[in-house]
């Protein structure tokens, strides 16, 4: 399929309040699509669901999805 992207950080939010339904997450953060800066990205704390900025270097997990 050439349908899979990450989800925004309002999409990843919405998976997070509905992690129970959709399943498979880890507590882990999870990086979005939405760029901050050149250098930083938004990420989604799946433990606690905040949401935060960290550099683009750093090691994470994502959760790519399809349209549907």
């Amino acid at each position: 399929y050439s349908d899979w992207f990450l989800p925004s950080k309002d999409e990843l939010n919405q998976m997070y309040l509905n992690k129970a339904v959709i399943g498979g997450f880890t507590n882990n953060s999870y990086w979005s699509s939405t760029e901050y800066s050149n250098d930083t990205a938004w990420m989604q704390d799946f433990s606690n669901g905040n949401q935060h900025i960290p550099t683009k270097g750093a090691a994470n997990s994502v959760r790519a999805v399809r349209a549907f």
